[in-house]
């Protein structure tokens, strides 16, 4: 039975995808830093007959992350898709404007975002590429394409994991490796509205797109969820 292993598993867009893969026959592995809030969605997945394990890591401590995804390789006898989306699921301790960003402020969101996915990438992709074929995807805000001088040191990590993911996509087609990776990129408000007169999205508008760059859409690098689109993912 495949299996995908979720990086940043949350209570909304985590366990959305996880329904989205667990409904179509994969076992599922949730990591994330809080193993209480793990075991809870662990449950509500198996009361819906999916099968999940949980596996705490923090995502800055890359060898504990690199560990939790190889304990999930050895459960479920491999990892077919790796799904990074660590949004949200930590305090931001300071956003800053361009001109007012020091390294430091930068420094947290790099190791958070980038180096974590690099970390998490290089765990699963060896015995991928060993058998030929598995999925890699990422998740960002849409600061990683569309920045936004309020969050600067949030969108310069962002963009940064965005455009190695492009590169990594390019990487494995070229090579034919039968490996798809690919950036999400979200445009949105996820279950609650946080800008006055726009409604929020819910997860379950949103993990379609996961599903087709798994399965119908593996040449694409990229697909975009914007407020209006209605559901319409934009490549």
């Amino acid at each position: 039975m495949p299996a995908i292993a979720i990086v940043g598993a949350g209570p909304q867009m985590g366990l959305a995808i996880a329904r989205t893969f667990g409904t179509q026959g994969f076992d599922v592995a949730l990591i994330s830093r809080n193993p209480e809030k793990l075991e809870a969605s662990v449950g509500k997945l198996a009361a819906e007959g999916i099968t999940a394990a949980a596996f705490p890591a923090n995502v800055l401590d890359r060898a504990g992350l690199t560990h939790a995804l190889k304990e999930a390789a050895t459960r479920f006898g491999g990892i077919d898709v790796l799904e990074y989306s660590p949004v949200g699921t930590f305090g931001i301790t300071a956003l800053t404007s361009p001109s007012g960003t020091q390294p430091s402020d930068v420094e947290f969101e790099m190791n958070f975002q980038l180096y974590g996915a690099i970390a998490a990438t290089n765990a699963v992709l060896p015995a991928m590429r060993e058998a030929g074929s598995g999925t890699l995807l990422y998740t960002t805000g849409a600061g990683s394409i569309w920045p936004d001088p309020r969050v600067a040191n949030v969108n310069a990590a962002a963009a940064a994991l965005r455009n190695w993911v492009m590169n990594l996509h390019k990487e494995l087609a070229d090579a034919n490796t039968g490996i798809q990776a690919a950036h999400v990129g979200i445009d949105a408000s996820i279950g609650v509205s946080v800008i006055p007169g726009v409604d929020p999205v819910q997860p379950e508008q949103l993990t379609p797109m996961y599903w087709d760059l798994h399965t119908t859409r593996r040449d694409e690098a990229e697909l975009v969820f914007r407020v209006g689109d209605q559901g319409v993912p934009r490549g």
